[in-house]
């Protein structure tokens, strides 16, 4: 149980190296990622886009996959979840980049 804790923490770290383009944080920052599941034999991802329509997305679903994929060294899905992002959903201290908070 401790080595999965420890795989989703290094996992997280791993997904701060992938960044949204339009505004230039990581998707971790962002809260774009929503939950991750990690099994013997594969990994699934679920995040969001900060908008519906964001043109980015396919670009920001691959990159997550391929990282998480390569930091875990299992075949990983990922779904892009329909919740509605919002700035709460940011780490602590990142809104204030945005003077949001």
């Amino acid at each position: 149980m401790q080595e999965k804790v420890e795989q989703e923490a290094g996992l997280y770290e791993a997904l701060r190296t992938v960044i949204d383009p339009e505004i230039g944080m990581n998707v971790i920052e962002l809260g774009l990622v929503r939950g991750v599941d990690i099994e013997e034999d594969r990994a699934h991802v679920n995040m969001i886009m900060t908008t519906p329509f964001c043109p980015y997305a396919p670009q920001l679903l691959e990159q997550t996959r391929r990282t998480a994929q390569d930091f875990l060294g299992l075949p990983t899905t990922i779904e892009m979840g329909m919740e509605m992002w919002d700035p709460s959903m940011m780490e602590e201290g990142a809104a204030s980049d945005w003077g949001l908070f």
